[in-house]
């Protein structure tokens, strides 16, 4: 397979990154998706030559390369209202501040746009991430949530995330935002409405996360040809339904990961329900050469068993397009 398969670190961010990349040599991954925080990635030290030159000097003395770097947790709150302690828990001081709301969102903001440069100076040209959003309260539709109540949501989107997307054409990045619930786009339509609301802007495109559209009952390969253009990062995450018992909701119940009253769950790689040949094939046969990430995440299995054994199932089954049509040996031409 020529694509690379790398490793998001957003999940190992506990360990140090030598270590996270010790262990993904160890297991066989091309590369790392570096994410900007615990001491993997910091954006304010985007400036800081130094800096950007050991970092690449420790994956390549790994023989590990780059070639995507994920802010999901400051993108998180750009957006988002309210803003409380679970963003407390979740930025660092320099974005937190003094726990401003919108202090907090504009911090946000600024350190997405030093993400964007700092991927340039590391050579990468996708930034993926979470956006926020104001309206995702509002998801139940109770209270009666006004027309003009969402159309307000997307348009502080647009105004929050314009002049940050303006920084990312400035050097020559893009961003992937990661479709998901919480965030601005979380389904097929939610996602048209973002695209349009950034009237289409080609520094705006799509993390494919089919984990999930499965819960969603979505269909996650319509999604990738229906996005051709604008997939441009693959985190491979798979989900499991557990539906079936009348009990189980798809809303989770408040319940923690990894508690069997869900009814649904991360799980490893391979061990879901995602279609992965049909989403494969969809993605070659939409063009897809970047990097397949697995972003590893199952509140019952072991990390360390269960991140090896993801890239197993992905070099088995990632298979690249054909070089010619399979016909084409009938020609006698």
């Amino acid at each position: 397979m020529t694509r690379p398969i790398t490793l998001f670190t957003g999940q190992w961010a506990d360990l140090p990154l030598e270590e996270v990349a010790r262990l993904a040599a160890t297991w066989g991954y091309d590369g790392l998706e570096l994410a900007c925080w615990g001491d993997h990635l910091d954006p304010w030290r985007w400036d800081d030559d130094e800096y950007v030159a050991g970092r690449l000097e420790l994956l390549e003395r790994h023989g590990l390369k780059v070639w995507a770097i994920s802010n999901h947790l400051k993108g998180q709150a750009v957006c988002d209202d309210p803003i409380d302690q679970r963003h407390r828990d979740i930025l660092p001081d320099v974005v937190w501040g003094d726990g401003d709301p919108e202090g907090v969102r504009q911090r946000a903001a600024e350190e997405m746009k030093h993400t964007a440069r700092l991927a340039a100076k590391l050579g990468v040209k996708t930034v993926v991430g979470f956006t926020g959003s104001s309206i995702w309260k509002y998801v139940a539709m109770f209270p009666p949530v006004s027309a003009a109540a969402v159309d307000a949501g997307y348009q502080d989107f647009a105004e929050r995330w314009n002049p940050i997307l303006d920084v990312f054409d400035e050097v020559g990045v893009r961003f992937a935002h990661e479709v998901h619930p919480s965030e601005i786009a979380y389904d097929y339509w939610t996602t048209q409405r973002t695209l349009e609301a950034i009237g289409h802007r080609e520094a705006f495109g799509l993390n494919w996360d089919p984990s999930h559209f499965v819960w969603q009952d979505l269909d996650p390969v319509d999604f990738i040809v229906e996005h051709a253009d604008r997939i441009y990062h693959v985190d491979c995450k798979d989900a499991k339904r557990r539906l079936g018992n009348g009990r189980n909701g798809r809303l989770a119940s408040h319940l923690p990961w990894g508690d069997p009253r869900r009814g649904w769950d991360f799980v490893s790689t391979g061990r879901g329900d995602v279609p992965w040949e049909a989403s494969f094939r969809a993605l070659n046969a939409i063009g897809y050469d970047g990097p397949i990430s697995v972003e590893w995440e199952d509140a019952g299995m072991d990390r360390l068993v269960g991140a090896p054994e993801a890239l197993e199932f992905v070099r088995r089954n990632a298979f690249d397009a054909p070089e010619a049509a399979f016909d084409a040996a009938f020609s006698s031409r």
